[in-house]
């Protein structure tokens, strides 16, 4: 969109890319055009599809149907940390150009490179398991298919969904963004429609727990709504298409090195940054909202045993709201699969091209990823328990993901005039305690039972 000429010493040149021409020398400086904001907004609702996958229903659903709305603090609390974390990761893109993956391997030893790199692929595993097995029990309830072939069909889809090089990632971006608002208006209609009273659920707002079952759910909750893959994924989202380089500063003593020609430009670039991640995990904590108080509502007094299972879910919807209800929740079950295993595909490319270098065939990435889920299919394993299983071990890697995260995002060296303030760090920080302070919790109730 924008390239800034030469810079003096010292000053600090903006380059945009994936614009449709630059400028030369001596022109004035463009205004910010909608076309540059409509590019900016996109990115992050690929990272939201993410945070309303089947692990979410199973979770949101088992949490309302057990225990009511005592979770809808965990909910929401893990919603403004995941906002957080995926600012800073788009962040991080726009600074540098590049995806915390490949800054992870600029700076790190290899040792620990192939440990995050390692650790990652496992997290991707276990995110595409509960794509796959979420898709399945869709096409299961919608069409009758045995899970293990509605699992096969699952993965088979998502490899027409998966975005390609240049425009093809645009394309990505506006179909996971409908997905999005598809699943909102579905669920919307669920807890509006369902005639249950809404009033009760604020009780939700206050913080407790209820015993080590509710305390494994949080940290499912957790493990379903920060997902560490789309933490990798998004950095290279937006690093893309855009970055910004510094040039050294030194500055000789006729420049003035507060002067920053720029900074009304990249100002604003970081405000459509702010808003895409805004506007997209507002709407994906909308859609979990209203799946945990929507099961809070309608199954925790009448039909408990909507917790056993999706399918019981899907059950009860049709016999406390009618059959409407039961297709709207399994349709919204299949968009959140199809598309959370398209995304989570996504990321697995920039874990591996991040951390190594090196891509493998997305056809042999599809096959190796959605092999543990056929098995468990296959095996008659119970779907929904692996589904809240999968977004317990999820919740472990979120450390793996952060602290790089807020390591990078915090040095001056990397981001330049974009580092994070010092409230900006200590917020992460803290968040990244609760997260490893959660899982300790997980572990200690585990070995106790």
């Amino acid at each position: 969109m924008a390239t800034e000429s030469t810079p003096a010493r010292g000053q600090v040149h903006l380059t945009l890319t994936g614009g449709p021409r630059g400028r030369t020398p001596g022109e004035r400086r463009p205004r910010l055009r909608s076309g540059l904001s409509y590019s900016l907004l996109g990115p992050s609702f690929v990272a939201a599809i993410a945070y309303v996958d089947p692990g979410n229903f199973a979770t949101n659903i088992q949490a309302g149907a057990t225990y009511g709305p005592l979770l809808l603090w965990v909910l929401i609390t893990a919603n403004v940390v995941a906002m957080l974390l995926q600012y800073l990761s788009a962040k991080l893109g726009v600074a540098t150009g590049k995806s915390l993956p490949e800054l992870c391997r600029a700076r790190y030893r290899r040792p620990v490179v192939w440990g995050l790199w390692a650790q990652a692929e496992a997290i991707v595993v276990m995110t595409d398991l509960a794509e796959v097995v979420g898709g399945a029990i869709a096409l299961h309830l919608l069409f009758g298919l045995p899970l293990w072939l509605g699992g096969l069909v699952v993965g088979a889809v998502s490899l027409l969904l998966m975005p390609m090089r240049g425009r093809g990632r645009r394309r990505f971006e506006v179909l996971m963004a409908a997905g999005l608002t598809c699943l909102l208006g579905l669920f919307l209609g669920q807890l509006f429609g369902g005639g249950a009273p809404l009033a009760p659920a604020a009780d939700g707002l206050v913080p407790g727990l209820s015993g080590t079952e509710s305390l494994v759910l949080a940290g499912g909750i957790v493990g379903a709504t920060v997902m560490p893959h789309v933490i990798y994924l998004h950095s290279a989202l937006t690093g893309d298409r855009y970055s910004l380089s510094l040039a050294p500063d030194s500055a000789g003593p006729d420049q003035n090195p507060g002067h920053d020609p720029d900074r009304p430009l990249r100002r604003r670039l970081l405000r459509h940054v702010r808003t895409d991640v805004l506007v997209a995990m507002i709407l994906a904590g909308a859609v979990n909202v209203a799946l945990l108080v929507s099961a809070a509502t309608l199954f925790h007094p009448g039909a408990p045993e909507a917790a056993h299972s999706l399918g019981a879910a899907h059950d009860a919807y049709g016999r406390l709201v009618g059959s409407a209800a039961a297709l709207a929740f399994a349709l919204a079950l299949l968009v959140s699969g199809l598309a959370g295993t398209s995304v989570g595909m996504y990321a697995g490319e920039v874990v591996m091209g991040g951390f190594l270098g090196r891509r493998i065939p997305v056809l042999l990435r599809r096959l190796l990823t959605m092999t543990p889920a056929i098995v468990v299919l296959a095996a008659g394993a119970g779907p929904t328990q692996s589904l809240v299983l999968s977004q317990i071990i999820l919740s472990f890697g979120i450390p793996f993901a952060l602290v790089p995260l807020v390591l990078l995002t915090r040095d001056g060296a990397v981001m330049g005039r974009w580092v994070n303030r010092r409230v900006t760090t200590y917020c992460a920080w803290m968040a990244s305690v609760l997260v490893v302070a959660l899982n300790v919790a997980l572990l200690a109730s585990v070995f106790v039972d």
